[in-house]
């Protein structure tokens, strides 16, 4: 490492620890979960109020900014010209809907023992405002820039990426890309994605007057409710359950442990405890019994394994597959699913699979589906970002495939990178990505902030 170079960035992230909490803080008090469409805010009025914000923040960091029409922004270092090769970040202002278990207001930040908790901390308004720091260090050092560097900000990750869809159809793609929206050290593959619902026939004279569940379909539900036409004595009581008689019905209000889909170990799924409960104390009628036993297998074992779905291919993780939300409507029960797959199976396997799981308790419908995402370890891009991480860290690490799904597949040449790590161990009163209590230790995003400097100076020096 160039100690002067380095020196400088240090000195330059240290300057601006506090302008950065103050930011980080502006950013998450946006409340942004998608919303109905409206003039000038395809994905909701929150997710473009927190667009407005991030580059009300970049102003004001002296950076150039874009609006493109409410569907994403950018700062930039300076002008593109046509045909210009230029570099990007790309982060994401939108949000997950909060969900429940918080121990404070999920969109004010708080800071303990040297963490940020809230709504976004660590998913990915904290990244969004170190790409635009990291900007402002190009800018004000005056680095020549033999590529121009561009802070995509997107406001539909959370759900479609319709965002970036926009973008390529309408503005020319960055020479390389990526996204601090996943982990250390560099990912260089994602698993493929098959996501859908699983839904009941319309019941007739049915036990189950209503459930619901979840918040979001990309996390694991820590909640649920679940209303019965039957006395609350004739339930089997189980840990993470509570019943209550009310106007002549029972209520059943389940307590799980929520997560984020792609990394399901360790959560408990608030809708599974509701379905295994109504199935071992056999109240339900037939109809619902039949399609109960299907979702039962799909809370049985995150790895797909109780639906015969099961798959490894040794160089993704191995398959898993987590139920989101359910509700009720028309009659009829929705339960969603998120399955996240490697290369040794595809769409089509797991939806005959699952039909004939489903078999004349259950259809599968709003089936949506991507294909694994996999870049070359060693292209220069990518062993630049790694060369760079292992440089500031002092370790001796390499790229690694996921299961999350991140803006990097939708970009011809493009990786995550950051700012989390594997090894992370969040404190008891911190939560994960999507969870309550979000969180993401302040030092550990000054320590990425660094990173992502000395990577874009790095990055200007090889061919693209």
């Amino acid at each position: 490492m160039k100690d002067q170079q380095f020196a400088s960035i240090d000195a330059f992230v240290e300057q601006h620890r506090d302008d950065i909490l103050r930011d980080i803080t502006r950013l998450v008090a946006v409340p942004s979960v998608q919303g109905d469409p409206a003039p000038g805010a395809p994905f909701g009025p929150g997710p473009r109020a927190a667009l407005d914000t991030a580059l009300a923040i970049a102003g004001d960091l002296g950076l150039a900014t874009h609006n493109a029409a409410g569907y994403i922004g950018w700062a930039e270092t300076g002008p593109i010209a046509d045909g210009q090769k230029y570099l990007a970040t790309i982060t994401h202002c939108d949000v997950v809907p909060e969900g429940n278990g918080w121990d404070a207001d999920p969109y004010t930040v708080r800071v303990r023992d040297g963490w940020l908790l809230g709504r976004g901390v660590a998913d990915d308004k904290g990244p969004a405002v170190l790409t635009l720091y990291a900007l402002k260090y190009l800018k004000d050092s005056g680095a020549r820039l033999r590529y121009p560097v561009r802070a995509l900000l997107g406001t539909n990750e959370e759900t479609n990426m319709y965002d970036v869809d926009y973008y390529a159809e309408h503005y020319p793609q960055p020479a390389f890309c990526f996204t601090p929206d996943a982990e250390f050290p560099v990912c260089n593959g994602e698993k493929g994605g098959f996501n859908g619902e699983i839904v009941s026939p319309r019941f007739q004279d049915g036990v189950i007057a209503d459930f619901t569940g979840g918040v979001a379909v990309n996390a694991v539900p820590d909640r649920a409710r679940c209303t019965l036409r039957v006395p609350a004595g004739e339930l089997t009581p189980a840990d993470g359950l509570t019943f209550r008689e009310e106007a002549g019905l029972t209520v059943i209000e389940a307590q799980g442990k929520s997560g984020h889909a792609a990394t399901p170990e360790g959560t408990v799924n608030a809708i599974g405890l509701v379905v295994n409960c109504l199935l071992q104390s056999g109240v339900a009628t037939p109809a619902e019994t039949a399609y109960l036993q299907v979702l039962a297998r799909l809370f049985a074992a995150t790895d797909g394994s109780a639906l015969g779905i099961q798959a490894d291919d040794g160089l993704f993780t191995p398959l898993t597959i987590i139920g989101g939300t359910i509700r009720m409507e028309d009659g009829c029960l929705r339960q969603s699913f998120d399955c996240r797959y490697p290369t040794n199976t595809d769409a089509d396997t797991l939806t005959a699979r699952m039909t004939e799981v489903c078999g004349q308790a259950a259809r599968l419908d709003k089936v949506t589906s991507r294909v694994p995402f996999y870049i070359d370890a060693g292209s220069p891009a990518i062993q630049t970002l790694i060369q760079t991480y292992n440089e500031v860290t002092g370790e001796n690490a390499t790229p690694f495939t996921m299961g999350g799904g991140t803006y990097a597949r939708h970009f011809p040449y493009a990786v995550s990178f950051g700012p989390e790590h594997a090894d992370m161990k969040l404190p008891d009163f911190a939560g994960p990505m999507h969870g309550a209590n979000e969180g993401a230790e302040f030092e550990k995003l000054i320590e990425a902030l660094k990173i992502y400097i000395l990577a874009l100076l790095r990055l200007q020096e090889i061919e693209l």
